[in-house]
């Protein structure tokens, strides 16, 4: 960054405001992501962002880094936003068939999977060598999920110190709390995000072996074979379906409800197609009617491993276009 292009920005050149924040929008918005746990979401708060940045630029004294501002402005909108969405409804999917009665309930129905392609144009600034939570365990669900059950300062805490690694003071100067507090904010924070992830222990990304399991639970659901499904669930496994707030815990429940849509799969053509989102295993799922030309809105399954079984399954009924994660939206 050089004073001449902050000056340009200053008097109004759109230009040279686009060439000081434009580097900054995809990390952003993964920032964004952590916190709400909602792509779309987090797409909005950026753009946002951009908007009072811009507003603000001619005010900016340049006593921070640009991209210290940017993520304060940020931060500040998804500390707002979350308190927002305490008031927010989504709307729930209906079944196709007869569901049975789920022995949990998904705190988290507005979760949405980060597609591989977005993680890939973006990598946190080194973040030194206080950061806890660095590459594939700071973008897998079960973190995002944790960051989702805490207090709105807390989560954006935990995020700015541990994960992006910026300073105890900025990080307590961006959330409005003194250095004791921030302390104090940070050690529940750590704690209830590891709890929730505790007991994770993934085979090696894209090695042989997550690809051989991935393989086998869709071959498995797609030839309707439930017992080979649950032969590969840990014995605290579970499902969910964001938006739905079903979840089913255990491999009675979920053979359950995986037996109960097994009549009405039969009936249809399923096809499964690989990716992999939030750095995990992901499969593209597409129901097609035996009639031809309809199919139902297709769906993402996320798969998280513990060792070598399945810990969680967590269906997406509803993701967005499947072209985000490289896939056809449509067979």
């Amino acid at each position: 960054m050089t004073q001449t292009v902050l000056d340009r920005a200053r008097a109004g050149d759109e230009q040279a405001f686009r060439e000081l924040t434009e580097p900054y929008r995809g990390e952003l918005r993964l920032h964004c992501y952590r916190i709400l746990g909602s792509l779309s979401d987090a797409e909005d708060l950026v753009q946002e962002t951009m908007v009072a940045a811009w507003k603000g630029i001619a005010g900016f004294e340049g006593r921070a880094a640009i991209r210290t501002w940017l993520y304060r402005i940020a931060t500040n909108r998804c500390l707002n936003a979350k308190r927002d969405a305490a008031r927010r409804r989504i709307a729930q999917p209906t079944a196709p068939f007869r569901v049975p009665e789920p022995n949990g309930r998904n705190e988290v129905a507005w979760l949405q999977p980060y597609p591989d392609a977005l993680l890939d144009q973006v990598a946190d600034a080194d973040p030194g060598p206080e950061a806890r939570y660095v590459g594939r365990e700071a973008v897998e669900l079960a973190f995002i999920t944790g960051l989702q059950l805490l207090p709105p300062r807390q989560a954006a805490a935990l995020v700015l110190r541990d994960v992006l690694g910026f300073p105890a003071g900025e990080v307590a100067d961006m959330i409005g709390a003194g250095p004791t507090a921030l302390k104090g904010i940070l050690q529940r924070a750590r704690a209830s995000v590891d709890r929730h992830r505790a007991g994770e222990d993934p085979p090696p990304e894209s090695s042989e072996e997550e690809r051989a399991l991935t393989r086998r639970f869709a071959d498995a659901l797609t030839a309707g074979d439930i017992d080979g499904v649950v032969e590969l669930l840990t014995d605290d496994a579970w499902l969910s379906m964001p938006p739905a707030p079903h979840e089913y815990h255990g491999r009675e429940a979920i053979a359950a409800f995986l037996a109960s849509g097994a009549a009405w799969r039969a009936a249809h053509t399923v096809r499964q197609l690989p990716t992999r989102v939030n750095r995990q295993p992901a499969l593209g799922y597409y129901v097609m009617d035996p009639g031809p030309g309809f199919a139902y809105p297709p769906g993402l399954t996320v798969l998280t491993f513990r060792r070598d079984r399945i810990r969680a399954i967590i269906r997406f009924v509803d993701p967005g276009p499947l072209s985000r994660f490289g896939l056809p939206d449509a067979l």
